[in-house]
């Protein structure tokens, strides 16, 4: 339940379309619905600006759904992270407009149509990168963000990344994802004077340390304004990049 919801609750409650006993029964579950699993914090979208998102990874199927399903009805935009083919084809039965991003294995529930606004590109280091990238930007768009993309830019072929310096510090924030050393996020940051997200990646062979190794050049890089996320955490550097992205604009 997002501001726009709560605002046109109280004006209709003040207009006599809606009853006070009615406006009540709709805010019941405002702070919290236990499901015994779970419990989903409706209270979020008022405090953050943005409903709960969904993990779905050591979830079962059917917690995922109910889970989804639930915030559903009190949200015009719901996230799911870390979802399978089979939660998205359960999502279709009372959601047919929900749509997945396979390489990202996102679940997106938008209702509503709003305006991107700012610019947020996201730079990949390799391919192998991309479905952490993809999870980025499926998490800044479905908050409301311009979000570009320009990928295969690593450290290897510089010249790949430097032909594309216009696009780059035409971006108001920049998330950069990448494996192995995990070298291009200190590359970028030298470059530009937009706020920089780090993502390191699994991608990489056996001293990568499943993400590590990139994860500890990024903490250590010598280039200041870098943020660093966890391994592999597209939606922490897009949800992030969104907050960054969106100050100073009208939230309302």
């Amino acid at each position: 339940m997002d501001l726009s919801v709560i605002r046109k609750l109280l004006l209709d409650v003040k207009n006599g379309l809606l009853d006070v006993d009615s406006a009540i029964e709709r805010l019941r579950v405002l702070p919290y619905e236990d499901l015994g699993y779970a419990r989903l914090d409706h209270h979020r979208a008022l405090r953050r600006g943005f409903p709960e998102v969904v993990f779905c990874q050591g979830k079962t199927t059917e917690q995922s759904v109910e889970i989804i399903k639930r915030l559903s009805e009190k949200n015009s935009r719901v996230l799911a992270t870390r979802a399978d083919r089979e939660v998205y084809e359960r999502v279709l039965e009372f959601l047919p407009d929900a749509r997945y991003n396979e390489l990202a294995r996102t679940i997106s529930v938008v209702k509503d149509s709003i305006d991107p606004v700012g610019h947020i590109l996201v730079i990949s280091a390799g391919t192998a990168d991309l479905p952490v990238a993809e999870e980025a930007i499926e998490t800044a768009s479905i908050m409301g963000n311009r979000v570009e993309r320009l990928y295969d830019v690593g450290v290897a072929g510089l010249h790949r990344l430097l032909g594309s310096i216009d696009r780059i510090n035409e971006a108001k924030v920049l998330i950069v994802v990448a494996g192995m050393e995990g070298a291009l996020p200190s590359v970028v940051a030298g470059l530009v004077d937009k706020p920089v997200i780090a993502v390191p990646t699994s991608a990489g062979y056996g001293a990568n340390f499943k993400g590590l190794s990139a994860l500890l050049t990024m903490l250590n890089s010598c280039s200041p304004g870098i943020a660093v996320v966890n391994i592999d955490n597209g939606f922490g550097a897009g949800y992030l990049a969104s907050i960054i992205n969106h100050i100073g604009e009208d939230r309302r």
